[in-house]
């Protein structure tokens, strides 16, 4: 009498066992509200760090007249708060693959906020100087999380676009500084502009705590969470969520620490080509922020002029990440990010030979483009390096590297200057970074395409979606 059952109890049995590939699940599914809200709530996180790492520069003036500090002694400053966005990368990496994205972001946040909340009531200069090295170390965590997180919920058709709109907030928050400074120091001075760097954080904080979920690519390499991953994929496509099914990440847990990890042998290669392109781009990126005024002032053109052409590269920055962002969905993305830095390259150079306003602008704005652009894409790429347990760990470690990168061209322009270097040949010399950078960025997608290497998920390949998952 039992006989006829027991295919049905086969298929019951063999259904049980079935594995989903959450990656693929995502992949196979359209778009949905929680990616996008995913997307806007880091793009919110990304423009505050924007933000409270930009004001320090408009504050800076105000800061030294109360205060009768030096130039010198405003060098401290700045260094600081990049000192603790090396070290936040650094710490807060290993720390979101061991005990999940949402955590360590939530927690990155709040702790930015309130240590740029304290700074604005410091006492003295050493004071300010500690606060802004506290407000780093959450900001160099919120940054890769932010970019680790919104990765993961991103179908590989459409994460490198997702993810360069999303970044997009970090210039966005670095703007809007410089517009909220102007606007309202002389109301409430700049402690109280340091005073809303804090604030806004803070209220930010219980929204992502209701409202942003865990990455299900985490929570499929940890145990019994296969309810909390049906639940949030739920909300992706309700239709593919039936009980019974076992949810899988791309790879089985690596052997060793997150940090390990990236020097296991199938990534030893990138994690190197990664570190030396995320410094050279960096030191060019911060470098040219910071001393193009200074250089453009030197052609021969007024201060507003010079700091109106200096802005291209901010503009053409925003540009370029989007555009390029599209380009790295449709062909292949390391040489898509490789030829950019190579035009960038090209275009630092010109600045060299060219005096004509026009021409010094175009020649700016194509420099942003594709090297601030190629920055933004570079996240994308080591995002998608590196595997599940060691991603986030990955992403922040390649900005830590490239955040020395950044003290490096801070202090190396301010050397440079005053070692006599006329503006040609700081030009000629900017455009070998970009080079190395380029070099960098190709031969990390060597070491992708090598079988065996890189993620071993076709995280940036443009490959199909999963056509069926589990009927």
């Amino acid at each position: 009498m039992t006989a006829p059952s027991a295919p049905k109890d086969v298929a019951a049995a063999a259904h049980m066992r079935a594995a989903v590939n959450v990656r693929e699940f995502i992949d196979a599914a359209r778009l949905s509200p929680l990616q996008l809200r995913i997307m806007l709530l880091c793009f919110a996180i990304v423009a505050l760090d924007g933000f409270d790492i930009a004001i320090i520069g408009f504050l800076a003036p105000h800061i030294r007249g109360e205060w009768s500090l030096s130039m010198v002694a405003l060098g401290p400053l700045f260094s600081a708060g990049l000192l603790g966005l090396m070290a936040g990368a650094f710490l807060c990496g290993p720390m979101a693959d061991r005990i999940g994205r949402r955590r360590v972001l939530i927690m990155s946040v709040a702790w930015f906020g309130a240590a740029c909340l304290a700074s604005a009531a410091a006492s003295g200069i050493g004071w300010l100087i500690a606060l802004r090295f506290l407000t780093g170390l959450g900001l160099g965590g919120a940054m890769p999380n932010a970019i680790t997180l919104t990765a993961e919920f991103s179908p590989s058709r459409r994460r490198g676009t997702l993810l360069t709109v999303m970044f997009c907030g970090f210039s966005l928050g670095s703007a809007v500084g410089g517009v909220v400074t102007a606007y309202f120091i002389e109301h409430v001075g700049w402690r109280g502009v340091l005073a809303l760097g804090g604030v806004l954080p803070l209220l930010l904080v219980p929204v992502l705590a209701l409202a942003l979920p865990e990455s299900v690519r985490y929570l499929a390499t940890r145990e019994g969470m296969q309810a909390r991953i049906a639940a949030t994929l739920a909300r992706i496509d309700a239709a593919r969520i039936t009980p019974g099914l076992r949810y899988v990440a791309d790879e089985p847990d690596g052997p060793g620490s997150p940090v390990g990890q990236l020097f296991a042998s199938r990534y030893r290669m990138g994690t190197l080509w990664l570190w030396i392109a995320f410094f050279c781009s960096l030191l060019l990126l911060y470098l040219m922020i910071n001393w193009l005024p200074i250089l453009v002032q030197r052609s021969g053109l007024s201060l507003k002029e010079a700091s109106m052409l200096a802005g291209l590269l901010q503009g053409g920055g925003v540009v370029g990440a989007i555009v390029l962002g599209m380009l790295l969905d449709k062909f292949n993305p390391y040489a898509v990010v490789a030829s950019a830095y190579t035009l960038g390259a090209i275009a630092v150079a010109c600045l060299a030979s060219v005096s004509a306003p026009m021409a010094m602008a175009a020649a700016i704005f194509v420099t942003g483009f594709c090297v601030s652009g190629s920055q933004v894409c570079a996240n994308v790429l080591a995002s998608a390096f590196y595997p599940t347990t060691s991603r986030a760990t990955g992403v922040a470690w390649a900005l830590g590297i490239g955040r020395v990168g950044a003290i490096a061209g801070s202090l190396g322009g301010a050397f440079l200057l005053s070692a006599g270097w006329s503006n040609a040949a700081l030009y000629l010399l900017l455009a070998v970074p970009a080079m190395v950078a380029a070099i960098g960025i190709y031969l990390t997608g060597r070491v992708q395409a090598v079988p065996g290497a890189g993620d071993t998920g076709p995280e940036l390949a443009r490959v199909e979606p999963a056509a069926q998952l589990h009927e």
